[in-house]
């Protein structure tokens, strides 16, 4: 049987509890952080009173009403809000440093949220709130509200990184965020899932604390909301329980949300929370500062592996360039569009089957040349404006069709690498859907434009130093992205 008796007090940024017996008592400090303001005790009163009311949602029965604080006058001199007080020995973040054995609680919870957010009101104010220029306009308040720090509690080349990728991915993702809203993922949700909030109790999970100081912050898109804890799962060391979570959470609500959409809010909410800790440290506690750091490099994880990027990989037709497309999306969960499959879909042929034909004849005269390019990013457009890495695999010979590719990375602010694949002549090998013989590979290699923007690869039978590519590829420096 779990012992409540102790009396105890813990505070927070915005608030002090005070846990006697079975109750809490949650005191809102006269503070104002910018975000919040409760310096007037009206303030505090209408605050301690919506807490209630939002926190009921998921937790009817821990909420209990708000009592008043008399003064000596025996007047009411402050509020606060009173609780059924949780056992701390099912605190979710105390099950989680033990390395307790939850993976059946928190399916449990992520079906409770996916519920929640299926119930939750929507409607045309809360569907402003998941719009893209909204989206940016909280990480911009973020980005404001942490200036101060810069160079002191908070490292400022770690946070002009994060400003810029988040730009960054933000610009070229408004069909994104549109396609989010119209199919209503965007909600009133609870805003603030962290797992010292959370109870796992025998008759199921008690989620406590919801934000509301600030309507708008509440209203989100669900796996932003599911996001905050997973970020929280991965902050207390345990980052395979975070994506099992995110996992389940998809499952639950049917939301096949992509992954650098994921991403993304994790990293919100990792830099919230390096807000909220750099807030902490001001105040006056030392120990806030680690927290900086290691939110801040979660932030940097997420952003800097959700990056969406465009990956033309080109040369000749059997210097070995599909397989190594295949096996750098293996590692970058990209799609990979070729060239010569999407010019055999045009002509109407099997993309199984070869279209070998003499050289600029057929399908390869410079009209389908230019129609199969013209189709490669009309794919690829689609793809990145969703935050979807894209590889293209083709000769990519000609300036024309490289500057295109240029313009497309720019317009969709997708991070741009160029490969050059460059295989001997004696480990040249006919790949499965290429459909030129020798003659016309030597005759395409002899056309072909300078690449001297491009890396050269080293491929061959064994598919090319995919090592080199991902090095290539892959940068946690700030990456130029084309045309800017």
């Amino acid at each position: 049987m779990t012992v409540l008796n102790e009396a105890e007090m813990l505070q927070t940024h915005a608030a002090v509890l005070v846990f006697l017996g079975e109750h809490a008592h949650k005191i809102k400090k006269p503070v104002d952080l910018g975000f919040l303001d409760y310096r007037r005790r009206a303030d505090r009163f209408r605050a301690c009173h919506r807490e209630v009311r939002l926190n009921r949602r998921l937790a009817p029965d821990v909420y209990l009403g708000v009592a008043d604080i008399l003064g000596p006058d025996g007047l009411p001199c402050d509020h606060m809000v009173v609780m059924r007080r949780m056992p701390a020995a099912r605190r979710l973040s105390t099950l989680v440093r033990q390395g307790a054995p939850i993976d059946g609680e928190l399916r449990r919870l992520a079906r409770v949220m996916a519920v929640f957010h299926g119930a939750a009101r929507r409607g045309p104010a809360i569907d402003a709130e998941g719009t893209q220029a909204a989206l940016r306009g909280r990480w911009d308040a973020t980005f404001d509200q942490l200036r101060r720090f810069h160079g002191g509690v908070l490292d400022a080349d770690a946070a002009a990184e994060v400003e810029w990728r988040v730009h960054e991915f933000l610009d070229g993702r408004d069909r994104l965020f549109t396609d989010r809203i119209v199919r209503g993922r965007i909600v009133d949700g609870h805003g603030d899932l962290l797992a010292d909030d959370i109870f796992l109790l025998d008759d199921g999970p008690r989620i406590l604390d919801c934000l509301e100081f600030d309507d708008r912050l509440r209203y989100l898109d669900g796996l932003d909301d599911a996001a905050f804890l997973a970020m929280d799962l991965e902050h207390l060391g345990a980052p395979a329980l975070a994506g099992r979570f995110l996992d389940w959470y998809a499952q639950f609500s049917g939301d096949p949300a992509p992954e650098p959409l994921r991403r993304h809010y994790l990293a919100y909410r990792a830099f919230v929370r390096a807000k909220v800790a750099c807030l902490r440290h001001e105040q006056g506690n030392p120990d806030a500062a680690a927290d900086v750091v290691a939110y801040t490099h979660i932030t940097l994880r997420h952003l800097r592996a959700g990056t969406t990027r465009l990956i033309l990989i080109g040369g000749p037709p059997a210097a070995g360039r599909t397989a190594l497309a295949g096996r750098l999306a293996d590692h970058l969960g990209a799609t990979v569009l070729s060239g010569d499959r999407i010019r055999r879909e045009l002509a109407g042929l099997d993309p199984a089957t070869s279209a070998a034909t003499g050289f600029g004849q057929g399908v390869y005269t410079r009209e389908w040349t230019d129609r199969t390019y013209a189709e490669l990013s009309w794919r690829a457009r689609r793809l990145l404006q969703y935050g979807q890495s894209v590889i293209l695999d083709a000769s990519w010979a000609r300036d024309r069709h490289r500057e295109a590719a240029r313009a497309l990375a720019a317009c969709t602010r997708s991070a741009l690498t160029e490969l050059r694949c460059a295989a001997p002549a004696q480990e040249m090998h006919r790949e499965p859907l290429s459909p030129a013989d020798d003659l016309v590979t030597a005759l395409l290699a002899a056309e072909a434009a300078p690449w001297p923007e491009a890396r050269e690869i080293a491929t061959g039978t064994g598919g090319g130093d995919v090592t080199h590519a991902l090095a290539a590829v892959v940068d946690d420096r700030p990456m130029v992205t084309a045309g800017r």
